[in-house]
């Protein structure tokens, strides 16, 4: 336990106080955030706000996950596993500072185009599934609180896609309001370290003989991932000195996915991360419905934009949005025991 501890709080004390030094630097350099014309005029005063804080967030992380392996009661060993997701999360981190870099230096709000974001998050779900099937050696059978009896198969590649895919640029949809994604991100996070440590404390329930993943090492890197969202939060709530980009957007989203898939919990992300979900249905449906009728659902999609131009202020909708996270998480968490309980688990 003292090593999640440890991970937690270098995380935090990382991304707490090197966000200040980060945001002199990026000052420095001139990479400010780039406003879409398109989205509301209240946001017009947020441009030029240095952006790219997640690689704050990510430095965090790895040096979080690096600490937690020695820990004073201690140290412990490196897992396939662990090594498998940080090594993913950091190649996310990489496609996202590649479409934030394009976009300061093109001056657009959009950076990379969409087949090459796609072909981006197609090859780094493909190594990181070959790894995970032929060498960490998870199943490739469906999951919910954990295995079920659905075997995917040679489909279970592309569900590894589909979620890492859909989880990275959920977050990065979400990703619109000052705090609102990392500040939910760091919910998700946190039930993910409770989750892992579950399972590792319980071994012979969730039939961890039967795959080299390691929930101990995972809930190592959950807890680095929660405490540099934490202190990250502390500078990026509104009104935000700085912002994540998409290289935190999609580093935090894929790093849920890939947790989730390790820790064979896949489809329990929907309700951990509901935030996410809401937000990329509203732009779904939103797409959808103007395409054949060429009328909107919403006022502007992804939906937290719909209550800023409905008349709520920015915080309001952040926090509230911040609630509706905090319980689509805590009911995760609570069906997630609740199957424990009900197939007769032992504390």
């Amino acid at each position: 336990m003292t090593n999640i501890l440890i991970a937690g709080a270098v995380g935090l004390l990382i991304s707490l106080f090197g966000t200040p030094w980060a945001i002199k630097q990026i000052r420095r350099r001139g990479w400010g955030q780039l406003i879409r014309e398109e989205g509301p005029k209240a946001h017009y005063e947020k441009r030029g706000t240095p952006t790219m804080g997640g690689l704050v967030i990510l430095t965090g992380t790895v040096l979080g996950y690096l600490s937690g392996h020695l820990g004073v009661s201690g140290s412990a060993p490196f897992r396939d596993s662990g090594l498998l997701a940080i090594g993913t999360i950091a190649a996310l981190g990489f496609l996202g500072f590649l479409d934030d870099i394009i976009k300061i230096r093109k001056s657009r709000s959009l950076g990379l185009q969409k087949r090459a974001k796609f072909l981006g998050q197609l090859i780094i779900a493909g190594v990181f599934g070959f790894f995970a099937v032929y060498y960490v050696d998870i199943g490739t059978d469906l999951s919910l609180f954990r295995s079920t009896a659905i075997d995917l198969g040679l489909f279970f590649f592309v569900w590894v896609f589909l979620m890492i895919a859909a989880s990275s640029n959920g977050v990065n949809l979400t990703d619109g309001l000052d705090g609102l994604a990392v500040g939910s991100a760091a919910q998700v996070m946190g039930a993910f370290v409770v989750i892992a440590f579950w399972q590792f404390r319980h071994p012979v329930f969730y039939d961890l003989a039967a795959t080299g993943s390691d929930p101990f090492d995972l809930a190592i890197i959950a807890s680095a991932l929660f405490g540099s969202c934490a202190g990250f939060l502390w500078w990026n709530t509104a009104p935000a000195k700085i912002f994540m980009g998409d290289t935190g957007s999609l580093m935090l989203g894929g790093a849920m996915a890939v947790l989730a898939i390790l820790l064979n919990i896949q489809l329990l992300l929907v309700l951990l991360g509901g935030l996410y979900a809401v937000e990329t249905l509203s732009v779904i449906f939103q797409v959808a419905l103007f395409k054949r009728t060429g009328r909107r659902l919403f006022l502007m999609a992804p939906v937290h934009h719909h209550f800023e131009l409905a008349g709520w202020a920015e915080f309001t909708v952040i926090v509230r949005f911040w609630v509706i996270s905090g319980l689509s998480t805590a009911f995760g968490l609570g069906l997630f025991y609740a199957d424990f309980i009900s197939k007769g688990g032992a504390l």
